[in-house]
């Protein structure tokens, strides 16, 4: 029993929505809904995992944003009326995969029956942020649950504290508004792939696997060093771990990786989610794949 990915959809920022991880989430999530068939009111639970936002605005959060602009139940429930929980989870890089946890918490207790997943992140433009390192991209991911053994597993998690030296993200008053700033240190694709070959190797030892039970790797950050790092940490070949194709992509990387190869394996294929961002933390899990739906 799991959760399973019903569908993902991805986008890509133009000149209309490079400034704004709004107009990416909701454009992401429409899309996803209309392609599964599936009415916004549906929804119980709307996880948003972007981080960099329009004006690098701090509240609300930007999923209560989502849910109005896409209309999932945005009037107040009354009775025994159905609602939708919104909320923002911020973990960067992983943040997919801990708004996934959350999410197969809600199902498994059958809380819920259908959630969604939106990551997006976008340079918040007009002089807001210094040497911005994200691509504008934005990924939605429709959840619900199968009671066979398909879908997820418990996600492995872990942190080997850094106090920020290898990337740090700090929001500070200039000239009357707030100003975004980055440092990263030249090493840290290492440390980030020392700390997603740990998870990983804690993953598979409790399911009592080893690596080639493993049909496809799925892992974030997508920058080349990190990819090849984990990779030579894990004695796999490069090419078994798929990344997203864009390595400045952000929070949507994950789902973008997993768009890129969910038509492509069978059901039943096992697929190892990894994600490792600042903190440094990394997580794990192993994902049993569904017969993919079909791409409109």
């Amino acid at each position: 029993m799991g959760t399973v990915v019903e569908r993902v959809e991805v986008i890509r920022g133009n000149w209309r929505t490079r400034h704004s991880a709004l107009h990416l989430a909701v454009a992401v999530a429409k899309t996803c809904l209309h392609h599964d068939s599936r009415n916004a009111d549906e929804v119980d639970l709307l996880i948003n995992a972007g981080i960099y936002r329009d004006h690098n605005l701090a509240e609300p959060a930007l999923a209560a944003l989502i849910q109005e602009d896409i209309g999932a139940n945005t009037e107040v429930p009354h009775g025994h009326g159905h609602g939708t929980f919104s909320f923002d989870v911020a973990n960067g890089a992983c943040g997919v995969l801990t708004a996934l946890q959350i999410i197969d918490g809600f199902l498994r207790s059958r809380t819920i029956n259908c959630a969604l997943v939106v990551a997006s992140d976008a340079d918040p433009g007009h002089g807001r942020s210094e040497g911005f390192p994200f691509s504008p991209a934005g990924a939605a991911m429709l959840c619900d649950w199968r009671d066979d053994d398909l879908g997820l597993s418990r996600v492995h998690w872990m942190n080997m504290p850094d106090d920020g030296e290898n990337f740090r993200a700090t929001v500070g008053l200039h000239d009357s508004h707030n100003v975004l700033r980055f440092s990263a240190s030249t090493d840290r694709d290492e440390h980030f792939a020392s700390a997603g070959a740990e998870v990983v190797r804690r993953c598979l030892h409790e399911a009592n696997l080893t690596m080639s039970d493993i049909d496809i790797i799925v892992a974030a950050p997508p920058r080349a060093g990190y990819r090849a790092a984990l990779a030579r940490r894990l004695a796999v070949p490069v090419e078994r771990i798929v990344v997203a194709h864009d390595e400045r992509m952000h929070t949507a990387a994950l789902p973008w990786a997993l768009y890129d190869v969910s038509d492509q394996l069978p059901p039943g294929s096992r697929i190892l989610l990894v994600a490792t961002g600042a903190g440094i933390t990394a997580g794990a899990a192993l994902y049993r794949t569904t017969q993919p739906r079909s791409r409109t």
